[in-house]
């Protein structure tokens, strides 16, 4: 850039440039024709003149060298510069060593790791699968440079400083006192209205933290992008806060026309809500210093690059880079961040590990394929609790909060109905709500699938199996065995035990279970109902 800089400055000024984008094979091409140093041919006269840009000095050096001509005894003429060719041999190799270090000190050292791209992992060396999390060829190696580390801090720390107050004197520790004085904890957090703000707000804590770095998670339609998009128009909109206030919604991956398409389908119209599309982090906060937004939302951190960084978008040191600059963004000017990122094959957030470990709260968004219902899970929350979750549902105008969530893992059937044995209701505790759910079970005799279950942990059915064989004395060792939980549902708490158990007894004795009774126990080895540990 120092070289096109100059170059340009040194052209005639009597014609105007235009400022557009010029491709550097026609600008130097342009140069040559139009610099007289160029066309002039090489002569004894005119000794060979050498321009060329120095990055130690950030100057354009030109450099003339003496040539001197010898003849041999056969006629043939010879070309040496300096006085001899051992001194211009010399000379050539310290200016290649010098060029040499000088190019080292610019690059600065390059430390070589291997990386899991799945979990993380650095485990010192290549494997063919993850000692951490046993997936196989994901590890992969990953060049850091110290030079590109240390510029990342240092334009991440410049993107704030422009957005920070004009404090007097060097900051310093404070009392608790200090601290607390003069705050209203009415604006601890940002409320979020209605009843899907209110749901959401149940997952986060009771709204969302001012300064807080939140990361969404989910698979590829699981409906991320339109979680947040409702997000930022409730907070634009300002219900039971200050009033309504900025929020800039920015994307990656679509452009403007693209939101507001969906936008309009979901029928917003708050006037407070910008959106923008880049993916360079120093121009999304330079751009949005205007506006001083209440709430900052990116979709999504893999597309976003801070330059200066090693890497492309996506890769393990940019994700990381381009958090922690919005962390550090988030804390100084106390404006809530909202990131959107991608999961891979194992559900997992694409990136390194400590990616998670930097946010403030992490919520994952489930939902079945073919199923319109989803699920809003927190797995890390430094300002509230992790067992919380919202149950929402899919719509033409977005997502909607479900009122009674036991009804989507309820099956409507007939009481006492001799077909539909195998079915039993588990009454289980998700946080602080509980929930209805439906197990069903069948039981076929000499099948050629020996079992199959859906929504109840393998190793936990296994041994439901095995307690009802052992101490009922079901004779199951001849009967295959399928398992399954109404809507997707996962049962991963102990006290479903008692209904799966049902279930199967429903199933195998044919004797169908009335609609007015739950089951609520965890079974033991020995066959005993545990009493329950809260």
């Amino acid at each position: 850039m120092q070289v096109l800089r100059h170059l340009l400055l040194r052209l005639p000024k009597s014609k105007p440039y235009a400022v557009n984008p010029v491709s550097l094979v026609s600008l130097s091409s342009s140069f040559h024709s139009s610099h007289p140093r160029w066309n002039q041919e090489e002569s004894s006269e005119n000794p060979r003149v050498w321009t060329f840009y120095d990055p130690v000095t950030d100057q354009i050096v030109t450099r003339a060298d003496s040539e001197e001509k010898s003849t041999s005894g056969d006629g043939k003429e010879k070309r040496f510069v300096g006085k001899n060719k051992k001194q211009d041999e010399d000379s050539s190799g310290s200016n290649l060593q010098t060029w040499s270090s000088m190019a080292r000190r610019k690059t600065g050292k390059v430390k070589v790791s291997w990386v899991c791209e799945n979990c993380g992992a650095t485990p010192g060396q290549w494997w063919g699968t993850c000692p951490s999390c046993q997936t196989p060829g994901s590890v992969k190696q990953f060049s850091e440079s110290e030079v590109s580390r240390v510029r990342g801090v240092e334009v991440s720390e410049a993107l704030v400083r422009s957005w920070l107050p004009k404090k007097p004197g060097n900051l310093a520790p404070q009392s608790l006192a200090e601290v607390n004085k003069g705050r209203d904890q009415s604006e601890w957090r940002i409320p979020l209205s209605g009843h899907f703000g209110m749901e959401v707000a149940s997952v986060l804590g009771g709204g969302l933290v001012p300064g807080s770095l939140v990361l969404v998670g989910g698979d590829p339609g699981v409906g991320k992008s339109t979680l947040l998009l409702q997000v930022a128009a409730i907070i634009a909109q300002g219900l039971g806060y200050k009033g309504p206030a900025p929020v800039i919604y920015v994307s990656g991956e679509e452009s403007i026309e693209q939101i507001a398409n969906r936008a309009d389908r979901m029928r917003i119209t708050t006037g407070n809500l910008f959106l923008y599309s880049s993916t360079d982090i120093e121009d999304i906060l330079d751009k949005i210093q205007t506006l001083s937004p209440q709430a900052l939302i990116v979709d999504s951190i893999q597309t976003v690059y801070l330059r200066g960084v090693t890497g492309s978008a996506g890769n393990i040191m940019q994700v990381k880079e381009c958090t922690s600059a919005l962390l550090r963004f988030a804390k100084q000017t106390n404006i809530p961040v909202l990131l959107i990122g991608h999961v891979t094959k194992t559900g997992d957030i694409a990136g390194p590990r400590v990616l998670e470990h930097i946010v403030d709260t992490v919520l994952y968004m489930e939902g079945e394929r073919y199923s319109s219902y989803r699920l809003l899970r927190s797995v890390k929350n430094r300002f509230g609790s992790t067992d919380e979750l919202g149950v929402f549902e899919m719509s033409q105008s977005g997502l909607q909060a479900v009122s009674n969530p036991s009804e989507m893992f309820l099956s409507e059937h007939h009481t006492d109905s001799e077909v539909l044995a195998g079915l039993a209701i588990a009454v289980i505790v998700d946080g602080s709500r509980a929930f209805v759910i439906e197990i069903q079970a069948l039981c076929v005799f000499n099948s050629v699938v020996s079992r199959q279950v859906n929504g109840v942990q393998q190793s936990r059915a296994n041994m439901i199996i095995s307690v009802l064989v052992k101490q009922a004395g079901l004779k199951l060792q001849d009967h295959a065995i399928f398992l399954n939980v109404v809507s997707g549902f996962n049962l991963i708490e102990t006290a479903g035990d008692l209904a799966v158990a049902a279930a199967i007894c429903s199933s195998f004795l044919e004797f169908p279970i009335p609609n007015d009774v739950a089951f609520i126990g965890e079974i033991g080895l020995g066959g005993e109902l545990l009493r329950p540990t809260n």
